[in-house]
């Protein structure tokens, strides 16, 4: 099921930009003290208690204002609020209520969605009282906050998940294999969609951008059934021209989420560029299957050599994905777009795998016995035993007697003498090192 939103909204300098990176728990935005530095959305991952959802950090909204950047960013905030589960609406306890605020509020009002006020720079408890003005904006309760401190986070987050939609059952049935097809504007994904179901179901266009929403189509072919999730193009921030994509990126994002295999197109003929890495990340920081679909390769001059070439560039750029099969096809000609599906059993069947606890410490013990665990400062290593907890990715728990032990070398080597004696094509897998009595 696809993650919740949420959306931070607010006028400039109030310190939303601090909220994300604290909710995000890293450094994402950049944080300055001047109107107007976070122009983008910018889209994270947070969690709280149980709860996983995305976060969008906006620009300022300067509702009355003619200056162009400043129109542009109450114009993404307006997207982000449209497509937000939850809104929080971030003030600033320092300055009190102002004309923008209120004129944001009624632009909120207008939304009718559910908004969280978070009251920011509340930095100790003398400057509670500072927060009673904010009931005049009749946004319910304010909550304090001080971002800079990090007090307050806790009952805002508690308040926000509360009005999360409920969990619905999965749409489709356990044995549906869902695939997204992810990639930069105009590489080609909606004729993929339509050369891999051999009629006419997506709109196919030359013009970036044109698929806006994430398209499922559901299809069945040698007694499997298939969801294929045509996403918008994803482009690199900054160059979001948000009137014709809405939200192409939070919206890859979500298919990502629902999906089982990720199928990430490559235009052959532009070659591969840094976004195509970010965009690949993206699955593989979700735990996705994943194949690289190397498409328009009709068009591409090539020699005998011009294939390996291609696909030995593709493991150096992507070297966090060799478990990704790499497939070069037209979708435009069809040449070999009938691998694609096959290929999408093979690795699904690798990602939903699970393998018995006696079998997989066999092959555990056996590698040690060939490359013993290092030590460090006259301690070693020692593996207990391992089990597998969980598919979709697999993941494998090791104990041990001390997990500062389990340098990330011998934790890689686990990983491929694992993925070898078991053959998890296309999937990523995730080792996890606990202390033996830990339950």
């Amino acid at each position: 099921m696809a993650k919740p939103v949420v959306a931070i909204v607010g006028r400039p300098n109030v310190g939303k930009s601090t909220i994300f990176n604290r909710l995000a728990g890293k450094r994402i935005s950049i944080v300055e003290d001047k109107p107007g530095i976070t122009r983008d959305r910018i889209y994270s991952k947070g969690e709280w208690l149980t709860h996983s959802f995305h976060i969008i950090d906006t620009g300022g909204i300067e509702i009355a204002s003619e200056d162009k950047i400043l129109v542009q960013m109450k114009h993404q905030a307006e997207l982000a609020i449209d497509e937000a589960n939850v809104i929080i609406f971030m003030a600033d306890g320092k300055a009190g209520v102002t004309e923008a605020d209120k004129e944001i509020a009624r632009f909120l009002f207008k939304a009718k969605k559910t908004v969280i006020l978070a009251v920011n720079k509340i930095d100790n408890i003398k400057m509670e009282n500072d927060i009673y003005e904010f009931y005049s904006l009749g946004l319910g309760e304010p909550y304090p906050i001080s971002g800079a401190h990090g007090i307050g986070i806790g009952d805002l987050l508690d308040a926000v998940v509360a009005h999360f939609p409920q969990e619905n059952e999965e749409p489709y049935d356990d044995e549906v294999i869902k695939v997204s097809i992810i990639g930069r504007p105009n590489v080609g994904k909606s004729s993929l969609v339509n050369a891999i179901l051999g009629e006419e179901r997506v709109i196919v266009s030359d013009v970036a951008g044109t698929t806006r929403d994430a398209i499922d189509t559901l299809f069945s072919t040698n007694d499997q059934d298939y969801v294929l999730i045509d996403t918008a193009g994803m482009r690199k921030r900054g160059k979001v021209y948000e009137t014709t994509e809405k939200y192409s990126v939070l919206r890859a994002l979500k298919a990502i989420d629902d999906s089982d295999v990720i199928l990430v197109v490559i235009d052959g003929h532009a070659g591969i560029i840094e976004q195509d890495k970010k965009i690949a990340g993206y699955a593989h920081e979700a735990g996705k299957a994943a194949i690289f679909v190397v498409n328009k390769w009709d068009v591409v001059e090539k020699d005998d050599k011009t294939m390996h070439q291609f696909h030995n560039k593709i493991r150096d750029e992507f070297l966090f994905m060799p478990y990704a099969p790499i497939l070069f096809v037209s979708a435009k000609t069809k040449r070999r777009v009938q691998q694609i599906l096959p290929k999408v059993n093979e690795v699904a069947e690798s990602h939903a795998m699970r393998v018995q606890t006696s079998a997989l410490n066999d092959v555990v013990f056996d590698a040690i016995a060939v490359n013993p665990p290092p030590s460090d400062k006259g301690k070693r290593l020692k593996i207990k035993y391992t089990t597998q907890v969980a598919v979709k990715p697999p993941t494998f728990v090791v104990f041990v007697n001390d997990p500062e032990l389990m340098h990330f070398s011998y934790e890689r080597f686990l990983d491929n003498k694992i993925r070898e004696a078991f053959e998890f094509t296309g999937t990523p897998i995730r080792i996890i090192t606990r202390k033996k009595d830990e339950i």
